[in-house]
């Protein structure tokens, strides 16, 4: 894939100006190949191969990794260079947890507000997402599944909370995204299941799924992690 910015009259912006869209489109690039899974969690990250498959040069392939780093999903190290984000079963352990209790604090929040037009956007999302089989690509399946979380974040409409869960979903992808196409149908019936809580305003079921929701894609992802309390996530239906 070449990526090819759209280069302005020198006279009109500065150097600076036309480099940082080019990081930019890189910076997303490289993103979502992680986030679907593409580039595996320990897969070197070569600054010359980079830029050669993307048709840039080495310097904002650099920046981008840098800016992925301070993103943590990504790894740099002297004399190793740049690897995609690893984790321990402990620190999976931990990110699972946090990401649970606050996907249902998410969750609680938009069915206390349930805000019409951003359910309908939701309900959309819902729609597309029935629609993909295991053949479609990992990429589009991410990403699906990512606008699905943030579009509920929007209904919630607590920014502080949205900023911290936007973070947090990026790296827990990093050993969701296995098991993408495995549970790619129970995703999506999962996410029903919290819509359908969330336009009925049902807040305590709202959160009570989404805990589950991430539980039950983090025992696909990681089976020596340990269950979810049973107190807080009870069998849907």
């Amino acid at each position: 894939m070449t990526i090819e910015p759209t280069i302005e009259p020198a006279s009109q912006t500065k150097l600076g100006e036309r480099h940082a869209p080019l990081t930019q489109l890189i910076l997303t690039a490289l993103r979502e190949r992680i986030l679907s899974g593409e580039l595996a969690p320990g897969e070197r990250l070569v600054e010359g191969r980079l830029s050669e498959e993307l048709g840039v040069s080495r310097m904002p392939v650099r920046e981008a990794l840098r800016a992925l780093a301070a993103e943590g999903i990504v790894s740099i190290e002297p004399r190793r260079g740049a690897t995609v984000m690893t984790f321990t079963d402990e620190q999976i352990q931990e990110m699972v947890e946090v990401r649970a209790t606050l996907e249902a604090l998410n969750a609680k929040l938009a069915a206390r507000r349930n805000d019409p037009a951003q359910i309908a956007k939701l309900e959309r999302i819902l729609a597309d997402g029935a629609k993909l089989t295991s053949v479609d690509d990992l990429t589009r399946i991410s990403a699906l599944n990512l606008d699905f979380h943030e579009a509920l974040g929007n209904v919630a409409a607590n920014s502080v909370l949205q900023e911290i869960m936007r973070s947090l979903r990026e790296r827990t992808a990093l050993f969701f995204s296995v098991n993408n196409r495995e549970r790619m149908r129970q995703n999506w019936d999962e996410h029903t299941a919290i819509l359908r809580a969330v336009v009925a305003g049902d807040a305590e079921l709202a959160a009570l799924l989404a805990a589950r929701h991430v539980y039950s894609a983090a025992e696909v992802a990681n089976p020596r992690a340990k269950n979810a309390p049973d107190s807080s996530v009870p069998k849907a239906g």
